[in-house]
């Protein structure tokens, strides 16, 4: 449902979801099976699993659907693509039929994996490069990608602004967005700018999936966005602004270092559909 079809007496429910991790996590959710709407997982990670493992994760899934976001794809490498890591995605997907596949704007191998979420350079060369590559991806999978908005901490080529090459990556892939509210925020503070223009400028109809997550202040001017540690008051209140534009999108509660207890997991769940209750109720009404 789009936000201009919003019933005007009933507040809209916003799917949240937490990523599933091997070990302790993975324990709890199997043990105390949360009011959580789906869980999410890095392909990758999963792919060569058999056995008891892969028993497990498909119970789980008998519980809750699934979204997949990638680590590897590297769609703006200047290597070729690993057109047989896609093939093996592609199977991975088709086997478990996930709501979504989503991947980061960046790339992170060259002529080997660099281990790391590079930024790619903000001209018209590396649109045109991009795109071709989005194009290939989603013709070889049968599935339209949905790409992340990155963090980034030093200053990259440029000839345009981040928002303005976003765009134009979504105008001409036919992608769509992954909306990371923290990265929004990282990079507004890092780099200058306002993150509720930069939100405002996405158009909410390509925005299919969102992200939230915590982050360390090292300097006023310098935020790492590290996924380990509580969303901050800034970002929540971004977060409830993201709501009032896209409306009620699936959103992720990232959280990749320092896990905490399951519990705590769940206040932040709580938190999250609060903020989408606060937003999309205020604007029906």
């Amino acid at each position: 449902m789009s936000p201009q079809s919003a019933s005007p007496s009933v507040t809209q429910h916003v799917p949240v979801g937490i990523g599933l991790r091997r070990g302790p996590l993975m324990r709890e959710i199997e043990e105390q099976r949360p009011d959580i709407d789906f869980l999410e997982v890095a392909p990758e990670n999963w792919l060569r699993f058999g056995g008891p493992v892969k028993e497990r994760f498909k119970a789980l899934l008998e519980d809750y659907p699934l979204y997949t976001h990638g680590l590897s794809l590297s769609i703006g490498g200047p290597a070729e693509l690993d057109l047989d890591f896609v093939d093996a995605v592609g199977e991975f997907l088709d086997e478990y039929q996930p709501a979504l596949y989503s991947e980061h704007l960046s790339f992170c191998s060259d002529n080997a994996h660099l281990y790391d979420l590079m930024p790619i350079p903000f001209t018209e060369e590396a649109i045109d490069h991009v795109v071709a590559r989005i194009d290939t991806v989603q013709q070889r999978l049968g599935r339209r990608l949905v790409l992340e908005n990155v963090s980034y901490y030093s200053p990259v080529e440029s000839t345009m602004d981040e928002r303005t090459f976003i765009l134009a990556i979504l105008e001409r892939s036919g992608c769509d967005l992954l909306l990371d509210v923290n990265n929004v925020f990282v990079n507004s503070v890092n780099h200058g700018y306002d993150p509720y223009a930069f939100i405002d400028a996405m158009p909410a109809e390509r925005v299919r999936y969102l992200h939230v997550a915590g982050h360390h202040q090292v300097e006023p001017d310098l935020i790492i966005d590290s996924h380990g540690a509580s969303v901050s008051a800034p970002v929540w209140d971004l977060l409830e602004h993201t709501y009032r534009h896209v409306g009620p999108v699936p959103t992720l509660l990232e959280r990749d270092f320092d896990i905490p207890p399951l519990d705590e997991l769940m206040g932040e769940v709580a938190q999250i559909r609060r903020a989408g209750e606060r937003a999309l109720g205020s604007k029906a009404a």
